[in-house]
């Protein structure tokens, strides 16, 4: 396990840092390796590490919020979305109209952190269905290095805790990105568009073998270079408004799909 998720499990579990001579069974650990990110993400990622050391899933953003939440009317369709910013900065009140739809993204959240504040954010909520939108992150590396095998694994144990509660599973199409903007210069770079598609290939399949919604945000945005069609956003990586209108339809089919399911 890469820094800080092992330090953080070796110090909530009380454990004391081995000293040198002492017996251990795991090897080494690595040394990080630090890398530029910018101007903005540097400041930012460094001002977060504390705050994920002591809580890497930040279950306690969305804590007083699930503490006044009521419990679901008889009849209510309740539906989660969990996810990272792409998720946070949709207006789903805007999109769905008179819906119970709950938002419970978290900006720049990785699919291990979604995986860690599950219990709380989803299940306690009793929702019928869980809308999973998630993966950009992992890709770009942001807080831990990960393999696509990694990030399955994440959308899987996500899967099987909403199943075990009887929850209905939608999952999201990782988002296409772009470089066409100045705000955009090094998305592609970070996200190569292959690796999302490859990834959601891979997503598609295990929803129609798991009889789960599939939301396919991906096929709906991208352009004919493979990117995200300039028009839907800014930044290369969040949909602008008309994004969001376009993957609104799409998030109600699967949702619908979803709890036809038996």
């Amino acid at each position: 396990m890469r820094w800080p998720i092992a330090l953080m499990l070796a110090f909530s579990a009380g454990t004391a840092l081995a000293a040198p001579g002492d017996y251990q069974s795991s090897p080494e650990r690595r040394t990080v390796v630090e890398k530029d990110w910018g101007p903005w993400l540097g400041p930012f990622r460094a001002k977060l590490m504390p705050s994920l050391m002591q809580d890497f899933g930040e279950r306690y953003l969305y804590a007083p919020a699930n503490a006044a939440l009521s419990a679901p009317k008889q009849g209510e369709q309740r539906v989660v979305f969990l996810g990272d910013s792409i998720t946070d900065r949709w207006n789903l009140a805007a999109s769905f109209p008179g819906k119970p739809y709950i938002n419970r993204g978290i900006g720049s959240q990785v699919t291990a952190q979604m995986l860690l504040r599950f219990h709380q954010d989803v299940i306690v909520l009793k929702p019928k269905v869980v809308v999973i939108l998630a993966g950009i992150n992992d890709v770009q590396g942001f807080l831990q290095q990960e393999s696509p095998e990694q990030i399955e694994a994440n959308w899987e144990a996500m899967a099987d805790l909403a199943e075990a509660h009887h929850i209905k599973v939608v999952f999201g199409s990782i988002l296409p990105v772009n470089d066409y903007t100045e705000a955009a210069k090094d998305v592609v770079k970070e996200r190569k568009p292959e690796e999302l598609v490859t990834l959601n290939s891979w997503l598609r399949t295990f929803c129609a073998e798991r009889g789960y919604g599939f939301a396919d945000y991906h096929a709906a945005l991208v352009d004919r270079n493979g990117l995200m069609t300039a028009a839907y956003t800014q930044d290369g990586v969040h949909p602008l408004d008309n994004g969001y209108a376009v993957m609104a339809p799409i998030a109600e089919r699967a949702i619908a799909q979803a709890l036809r399911q038996k």
